[in-house]
């Protein structure tokens, strides 16, 4: 009895401990790309306050440099919806085929157990070869949805790269604008 109750309290501990675990990596998985882009953004601060300090303090470039990060942020906080937006559909569509699928499952099987005895054979056989047609249908479904997924994350990951690209060459042209007016 005691070894029981220690392996179930022991049981608890892990679950709550992996429960942590799992809420922990979710958000802090929406946060990366926010921290992600904070440094770049400080670093083209630096980059751009460096730039200002040598040219006189072009606060027109810092202006622009500043709009460009916030179109950035923009997009990329766009993108993570859209990433997010096809994760949830995809496990929705996966989470309707397994139930589909275990409606087929539980169906096939009542029958075998309303079958008369001499036809159980039988009806086990065919439940068999249902239980495997709804197993493939769900495991179908479920890769045509991770695949759409995919595709849609692909997209969205393409378009935040464009976007940190278009920030860093509005940055460069405001720091060069910079130069040139402290130039003159």
């Amino acid at each position: 009895m005691n070894k029981l109750l220690a392996t179930l309290i022991a049981g608890l501990f892990a679950t709550s401990v992996y429960a942590q675990t799992a809420a922990q990596s979710t958000t802090t998985a929406p946060a990366t790309p926010v921290t992600t882009t904070a440094p770049a953004t400080s670093t083209a601060m630096g980059q751009s306050g460096a730039a200002g300090m040598t040219s006189t303090g072009d606060a027109k470039a810092d202006k622009k440099i500043n709009k460009a990060d916030e179109k950035e942020a923009k997009e990329v906080s766009k993108q993570d919806e859209k990433i997010s937006k096809a994760t949830s559909k995809a496990n929705e569509k996966k989470a309707k085929a397994q139930a589909k699928a275990e409606k087929k499952i539980a169906k096939a099987n009542e029958k075998v157990a309303k079958a008369d005895p001499e036809d159980k054979a039988k009806a086990e056989a065919k439940a068999e070869e249902k239980t495997a047609k709804a197993d493939y249908d769900a495991q179908k479904t479920m890769i045509k949805a991770d695949e759409k997924a995919q595709k849609k994350i692909v997209d969205a990951n393409a378009d935040k790269a464009k976007a940190h690209a278009k920030a860093g060459e509005k940055r460069a042209e405001a720091a060069a604008e910079a130069k040139k007016d402290a130039a003159k």
